[in-house]
């Protein structure tokens, strides 16, 4: 995972998240340029394999860096 260095756009309460409609805190934008939209539960769900693919990682809130219990 890299820091910001793309265009992606920040997430808005628009944005929804890919895998339940949720409102969307996680942006992973993959090498092709394409983004995968995530809400915290489906973002922490992924998040190893997130880390994998992704060039870039938006958490809007930190859920990904919250340690899970």
């Amino acid at each position: 995972m890299t820091t910001a260095t793309t265009a992606a756009p920040p997430l808005s309460p628009a944005d929804r998240c890919d895998r339940c409609g949720a409102r969307a805190i996680v942006r992973a934008v993959l090498p092709g340029g394409g983004d995968l939209l995530f809400c915290g539960h489906h973002g922490r769900e992924h998040a190893a394999r997130l880390r994998e693919v992704a060039v870039e990682i938006h958490d809007a809130e930190g859920v990904l860096a919250e340690p899970l219990s």
